[in-house]
């Protein structure tokens, strides 16, 4: 181990700063400092620890919240100054509770969003809605009348799936899923469940 640390370049505090990556869904969730000792435990025990500089101390991810992190990968950048750790979260990153620390844009170049996968633009749509109700939208109706409402779409949905499976005319069912994805999306607009939080239960399930 010791051969591997002597790529690292930490600075004159002994620092090197972290960037953290879900390696599942590939999004960054925090940056945080390691010394030369949090680095070995992180590797050690294959959990992130860091360093804090207001505290002067260890910190290990998650100790009290829960929210811990099951490091999976560790590299460095080109110059040995910058360390990527690839991670499964068990939780959210930021203290606040947010998924990531990184949840406030300062620019946004609004022709990206072309550049989502459909679902996230969906999403992302239904979100909006919610946060920004517009008169006569379905979606909104579904806000208005509650947590009830949509779970019997979803329960309404889901049965209409299943009868229209037993269909040859694949047409049918892809209408119905849709449908389904469609109120299951609602689902976790309303629970406050990201995309992202799906995408990577779902990563755990192909080990």
């Amino acid at each position: 181990m010791d051969a591997l640390l002597n790529k690292i370049k930490f600075n004159d505090q002994g620092l090197v700063p972290a960037i953290v990556q879900d390696i599942n869904t590939r999004e960054v969730l925090m940056m945080a400092y390691m010394n030369e000792e949090s680095l070995r435990l992180t590797l050690e025990t294959q959990k992130t620890w860091f360093y804090s500089r207001s505290r002067g101390k260890l910190w290990n991810k998650g100790e009290s919240s829960g929210n811990t992190q099951s490091v999976k990968k560790v590299a460095y950048d080109c110059d040995g100054d910058t360390l990527l750790v690839e991670v499964e979260p068990a939780g959210p990153a930021c203290h606040t509770g947010e998924r990531t620390c990184f949840y406030s844009d300062l620019y946004v170049d609004e022709s990206a969003s072309e550049s989502k996968p459909l679902p996230q633009k969906l999403y992302d749509l239904i979100e909006d809605r919610k946060l920004n109700p517009k008169e006569g939208s379905y979606t909104n109706y579904l806000f208005d009348k509650g947590i009830d409402k949509i779970l019997k779409k979803v329960g309404e949905e889901a049965s209409e799936v299943i009868i229209a499976s037993k269909n040859e005319d694949s047409s049918e069912l892809i209408y119905e899923i849709s449908d389904l994805a469609y109120h299951m999306i609602v689902l976790l607009v309303e629970k406050g469940i990201k995309l992202d939080e799906i995408v990577s239960e779902l990563a755990k399930r192909h080990k």
